[in-house]
């Protein structure tokens, strides 16, 4: 089982560079890799092969055999013959596969570089876990920016949700460092996903002494399904029940869609912004062949109070806005409670300044937006 959390974690990595560097235009630039030509036999080949890892490892049997018979319909129709791009290859299955599933975490991925061969339960390799603990670092396991804002508001840039226990220390440093602001802003607009055990220690902080019924995660290998809590005693300070807003976007997918709807169906948090991407269903990397992989999702989430999840439908926040305004439209409303709940005339005065200025500015936002 360990071998099993390993290769998972070193795949979330993997999945996690590509949606945390994909934005800068830097390092779209640095994703670009060349195209190769393919021909028929090896579309044939690849074919096979993502229809049999579907068939065995696809969360919903029944919607594996619709895909199944969906892609050799449009193998009879010649839908495929004239593609000779590796790249483009990729993306029309993954196209036809997702207008069958409407599961945005199915993927085929096209690789220039050779994928190398797995045993399933293989242990990731040195340089692997290299990779994976020099990744995480880099990025800081996720929390790209910290910020005491004026007011004494709590600001959280987090884009991903990395390994809890090489975590750990930062979290606590993280959580440490705004444990005496007001009111906290977990920024979500850019946050791709990552593992749940990671939204359940940082949701740990969240909550009161007594542990919280997150979400759980069903598999069809195995037929399991397991459990995610807070786990208050891990943890040296809680934030008890001041407010929490979660900033969302399109781009908010898979495990920050998890945390946003944990703090929603919870009545933990205020989500703001747009409704995120829609992607509920986890799973892991499959190779189809030396330059083809796809992503098969195995498992679905299952909120504990709701049984539902956000599969193909995405969280719907509870004030809907522009991304680009999510922010300003969170701290103001963080303000302006800090606003009412004080009886300092001299701190009054002070949040009516910055509460002015950040209207003026939010004002500007919905009036350059309407042009």
């Amino acid at each position: 089982m360990k071998n099993i959390i390993l290769v998972a974690r070193v795949l979330v990595v993997l999945i996690l560079a590509l949606v945390i560097l994909r934005f800068s235009a830097s390092a779209q630039q640095r994703q670009e890799q060349p195209d190769m030509n393919i021909d028929a036999a090896t579309r044939s080949a690849i074919l096979e092969s993502l229809i049999k890892e579907l068939d065995a490892g696809y969360v919903f049997p029944d919607t594996a055999k619709k895909m199944e018979a969906d892609l050799r319909s449009r193998v009879d129709n010649k839908e495929y013959e004239s593609i000779t791009s590796a790249k483009a290859f990729a993306e029309k299955l993954t196209a036809d596969a997702q207008s069958i599933s409407k599961d945005k975490h199915l993927r085929v991925r096209y690789s220039f570089q050779p994928i190398p061969v797995r045993k399933e339960k293989d242990e990731p390799t040195a340089e692997e876990k290299a990779q994976f603990e020099n990744f995480a670092k880099r990025v800081n396991f996720g929390f790209e920016k910290l910020e005491r804002m004026q007011g004494n508001i709590g600001y959280i840039d987090l884009r991903g949700f990395m390994d809890p226990e090489a975590g750990a220390d930062t979290v606590a440093a993280a959580m440490g460092f705004l444990a005496n602001t007001n009111a906290l802003i977990f920024d979500l607009r850019q946050n791709g996903g990552g593992e749940p055990a990671m939204i359940a220690l940082i949701s740990s902080y969240l909550f009161g002494d007594k542990p919280v019924h997150l979400n759980d995660l069903y598999f069809r290998q195995g037929n399991r399904t397991e459990e995610f809590w807070t786990k208050p005693e891990t943890v040296k300070r809680h934030f008890g029940d001041k407010d929490i807003y979660v900033l969302t976007s399109d781009h908010t997918f898979s495990g920050g869609e998890e945390f946003a709807n944990n703090m929603k169906v919870l009545k933990r948090g205020t989500l703001i912004g747009e409704t995120t991407g829609g992607g509920a269903n986890p799973g892991g990397m499959v190779r189809l062949n030396e330059h083809f992989a796809v992503f098969v999702p195995g498992g679905r989430a299952i909120n504990p109070i709701t049984k539902t999840n956000w599969e193909g439908v995405g969280v719907e926040p509870d004030i809907k806005a522009p991304k680009e305004q999510a922010l300003k439209i969170a701290y103001l409303m963080a303000l302006n409670k800090e606003l009412e709940r004080t009886k300092d005339e001299r701190l009054k005065g002070a949040l009516k300044e910055v509460i002015e200025q950040n209207q003026k500015e939010l004002d500007a936002m919905k009036s350059e937006a309407k042009k």
